[in-house]
């Protein structure tokens, strides 16, 4: 039964995943189209404090519910579940109150003096409406984790996005000949509104399944500090992540600001900024969404796992999720390397992400790997760890991006984001490897998956080329499919992969 809710679960994560994520690249070349690579990069701007300022917000709640919450229903202990989440809404809305008053008066001061661009005042004023909404909405998330009920956080996912394309669609179109500053405005107000609605459907959807913990039966623990618990749990998850989003919105000021002073950029810095991380990693991350859904579902998996000390699930489901993230993210970053050129001009119709696709192709196993053992590691209680790691990582960034972009351009960042990649994934991949106790072998997980993934996507385009008649949309599509389908034919025929691993 248990196992039937997992996959029932993922299924429903991952097919939410999917929708939201090729939603949001349509919308995304839609709004590349209305307002531009510039624009794009001015939003992105604003939209690094707007993640600075949620990640204040939601105080690393989600991830603190989801681990105590677990142990209560365990218990089954109905009056501890509820009370914790009560605990940890009262903590977020706290945060984001104070997160309201320092974004809302500080806006002017924020966007003329750090941001450097007068542009993203309207913008910033805008921006802490949703906080509060934000903080509810991820305890929320944590407690339907916990439970196991992914659906509820799909619906109001789903419900967020669509609400927010189509705000967003109807204020641009009002508001874009004004400029590019109410451009960004009309983004970030349709965003606002879209995480205040998602966040109403989603307590509505609490009130439904808050009938069913009756049904709980077993007997109450003593009571016990939660906040210390709450805490204990939340403020290393939140310290890394406000200070590593602290970071990453310097990062974010700097990197246009330095391509500007590379002689050959003064003119595009700011379209640059925006192609890489308005329209390129978006792409490059949209294939893991099987692999997100299946790192959030296992954190009660794991949490429950070690507070009943079965050491030998940990160990097997590291492994297992190791296994598939490096074939899932071989194969794709073999496909963007590639085809990289012919899925930025299909989506974006610029050569320019094409180009930054195929450049930055060879470290997407490196950001799926690394992505998927940070979560884990929290729920394996390594917070802490995750919190140097990513602090280390967005200081040197800094460091670099202050050195190298005057003296190298966009060539400059992409560099930076290999080392990056290469030290954080080497470092999470080897802790969860430690306390896990997991045994990897190389050989058969990485070296043989790559080169069975670059042997299927050459393959299918050596084939596809003959083929003279075929336009860029069937090409981008045929490689994409025929290299999967190449692909698990000769992990099967190596033995890599076999049918007991789809079983499990």
């Amino acid at each position: 039964m248990k196992k039937t809710v997992f996959i029932k679960n993922a299924l429903v994560l991952t097919a939410s995943s999917l929708i939201l994520r090729f939603a949001g690249i349509i919308f995304k070349v839609w709004l590349a189209q209305k307002i531009g690579s510039e624009g794009i990069g001015l939003y992105q701007i604003v939209f690094s404090v707007y993640v600075l300022a949620s990640t204040f917000a939601i105080s690393g709640t989600s991830t603190a519910v989801t681990r105590l919450v677990t142990e209560e229903l365990a218990l089954g202990n109905k009056k501890g579940t509820l009370k914790i989440l009560r605990r940890a809404i009262e903590v977020s809305l706290i945060i984001a109150f104070f997160s309201v008053a320092v974004l809302f008066f500080g806006a002017k001061f924020i966007g003329t003096t750090i941001l450097g661009d007068i542009r993203t005042i309207p913008s910033l004023k805008i921006l802490p409406l949703s906080l509060p909404f934000i903080g509810v909405t991820s305890c929320l998330r944590g407690y339907f984790i916990a439970r196991r009920k992914a659906t509820p956080n799909a619906l109001s996912q789903i419900f967020e996005q669509a609400v927010r394309i189509i705000l967003i669609f109807v204020l641009v179109g009002k508001f874009q000949t004004k400029g590019l500053s109410a451009s960004c405005f009309a983004v970030i107000l349709g965003d606002a509104i879209a995480e205040i609605l998602a966040c109403l459907l989603l307590y509505l959807q609490f009130l439904g399944d808050k009938k069913q913990l009756n049904n709980l039966s077993g007997r109450n623990r003593p009571p016990f500090p939660i906040i210390k618990q709450l805490l204990h749990i939340s403020v290393p998850i939140t310290s890394g992540r406000y200070l590593n989003s602290l970071l990453r919105t310097a990062e974010n000021i700097l990197v246009p600001k330095n391509l500007a002073k590379y002689p050959a950029n003064t003119q595009n810095a700011l379209s640059q900024f925006g192609m890489i991380k308005g329209m390129a990693l978006p792409l490059l991350f949209f294939p893991s969404a099987i692999l997100n859904a299946i790192s959030t579902l296992l954190i009660p998996e794991i949490s429950e796992a070690v507070a009943l000390k079965k050491s030998w699930i940990v160990k097997s489901a590291c492994e297992r999720i190791f296994k598939i993230t490096a074939l899932v993210g071989l194969l794709f970053g073999a496909v963007f390397f590639v085809a990289g050129g012919e899925i930025g001009l299909l989506i974006y119709k610029d050569a320019d992400v094409g180009f930054l696709l195929k450049a930055l192709s060879p470290i997407v196993p490196l950001m799926y790997l690394d992505s998927i053992c940070d979560g884990i590691l929290k729920g394996l209680d390594q917070q802490r760890f995750t919190f140097c790691t990513a602090i280390s990582d967005s200081a040197i960034r800094i460091v670099l991006i202050l050195f190298m972009l005057q003296r190298m351009g966009l060539t400059g960042f992409i560099v930076i984001m290999y080392f990056s990649n290469f030290l954080t994934c080497f470092l999470n991949v080897g802790r969860l490897i430690k306390i896990s106790n997991a045994q990897i072998n190389y050989f058969k997980t990485v070296f043989m998956p790559f080169a069975s993934a670059l042997i299927s996507v050459l393959s299918c385009r050596f084939l596809l080329l003959q083929i003279s008649a075929l336009n860029i949309f069937w090409y981008t599509l045929l490689i994409c499919v025929l290299s999967c389908v190449f692909y698990l034919l000769i992990l099967f025929s190596l033995n890599i992969l076999k049918k007991d691993d789809f079983l499990r």
